[in-house]
């Protein structure tokens, strides 16, 4: 499997960043597809509307939070997609809109692709 980083997607465009996968539902606001400069966009791997609603970003969720993101994925058709760009050997950076760098989506995500 690739090497699966996290990146705001606000954040500068790396050498290293490999395939930029973005996995948030909603298009980072204020930018533009030049700017996110993103090779993929699984907006269906990220959590439903319901669960981000819920989660509201508060750290005191976090954990039912990635309860609920991992019962999610394990019917997600999406994340096939993700695992087949997992195979090859460049890497992946994960990337998400949040302010919070601790307490989101893609960190889930990641944890969850681990694991």
């Amino acid at each position: 499997m690739s090497e699966v980083r996290v990146k705001r997607v606000y954040d500068p465009k790396a050498p290293g960043d490999g395939l930029r996968v973005l996995v948030d539902r909603l298009w980072p606001r204020g930018m533009t597809h030049e700017e996110a400069a993103i090779d993929l966009w699984l907006k269906d791997v990220a959590p439903s509307a319901e669960l981000r609603h819920w989660f509201g970003h508060d750290p005191g969720r976090w954990p039912e939070f990635q309860e609920r993101y991992r019962a999610e994925l394990a019917g997600n058709k999406t994340l096939d997609e993700l695992r087949a760009v997992l195979a090859q050997p460049k890497p992946v950076t994960l990337l998400f809109g949040a302010k919070d760098t601790e307490h989101n989506n893609a960190v889930a995500l990641q944890a969850f692709l681990r694991d």
